[in-house]
């Protein structure tokens, strides 16, 4: 499977509770008639760019099938519900999904909100293993770099003050790697499952 990510700057706004917004993933799966191929990449590539114009959209991309298989994905990132909830009720993608009707035997949405997104895969991504391999790599990093920087100045600071800086700390550094890994590491992590 290949893939064409196109991503914007966030634009992120609070909300009324005062928390920060999360970041809401859709992934639409549809099966493309085989003869429709061309159209619909064109179609995506016209719908990609209409939705860039959105305000808090922060990115999407296009994941091709693989061999042997006419299903694609397309993901779209939104600085949050209120964010995805414009584009969803708006003309332009009731248009655009009249057009797509034509061009596609199947389809299926999944959506995740917040450290769901931690992996942009398609909703049958590959073997579980890869990204359990990934996760404890980047966790094993952070935690070890967080010993080798931090705990020289906090290593007398009461315990519970120490492991809450460590959370934050290793949470926070999830947050910013783990999309950007997923993102590099797509083909490996969905690679194909042994039959």
């Amino acid at each position: 499977m290949t893939a064409r990510l196109r991503t914007l700057p966030a634009r992120l706004a609070g909300n009324s509770a005062g928390r920060a917004p999360e970041p809401v993933t859709v992934t639409v799966a549809r099966v493309v008639r085989p003869e429709l191929q061309n159209a619909f990449e064109q179609w995506a590539t016209d719908v990609q760019e209409v939705v860039a114009a959105f305000w808090g959209h922060v990115g999407s991309s296009l994941l091709r099938p693989g061999p042997g298989s006419d299903e694609y994905h397309l993901v779209y990132r939104f600085a949050d519900d209120a964010s995805l909830a414009a584009w969803e009720r708006s003309p332009e993608r009731r248009g655009a999904l009249e057009e797509v009707r034509r061009l596609v035997e199947d389809e299926r949405v999944a959506r995740a909100v917040g450290l769901e997104t931690f992996f942009a895969v398609p909703p049958r991504p590959g073997p579980a293993w890869r990204s359990w391999l990934l996760t404890v790599a980047v966790v094993l990093a952070v935690t070890t770099s967080f010993q080798l920087v931090a705990v020289p100045f906090v290593g007398n600071w009461p315990w519970p003050l120490r492991l809450v800086l460590s959370a934050v700390y290793v949470v926070t550094a999830l947050r910013v790697l783990m999309p950007r890994l997923s993102r590099r590491y797509a083909p490996w992590l969905q690679g194909s499952r042994r039959r």
